[in-house]
């Protein structure tokens, strides 16, 4: 089972960067996917969730508004579109598929997690 993050780069600041994130090994349409960022000295933390079939949607207070989550069931893909990036998005982002077929209200959390993709380097210069 693989999750394969794509779409990180170098941006400037009011940016946009649209990251992937496809699964491959197995289906995850029936489980909730999540995107979770890591900068450099700071913990992995949560940014955004999304429900198997895309209708309910959770974001950090830091990101909404500016960032969108999506899926897209047929392709085992999930997305974040990323708008008026700022240099304190700069991170590695993760994608990560639910252990669970609900949003569990520790949706934020790691622990609500069981696959995991490498990351990719998201960098917002100023």
């Amino acid at each position: 089972v693989q999750l394969v993050e794509s779409g990180g780069g170098l941006v400037q600041t009011g940016g946009s960067l649209r990251l992937s994130c496809a699964a491959s090994g197995r289906t995850f349409s029936r489980n909730p996917m999540a995107w979770f960022r890591q900068a450099p000295g700071k913990e992995r933390e949560f940014v955004a969730t999304i429900s198997w079939r895309g209708g309910t949607k959770y974001y950090a207070d830091s990101v909404k508004g500016r960032f969108t989550i999506s899926r897209d069931n047929a392709k085992n893909t999930v997305y974040l579109q990323m708008n008026s990036l700022k240099p304190e998005d700069t991170a590695v982002y993760y994608c990560a598929a639910g252990r669970r077929s609900f949003i569990s209200t520790d949706y934020y959390t790691e622990d609500e997690y069981n696959y995991w993709g490498q990351g990719t380097q998201v960098t917002v210069s100023s």
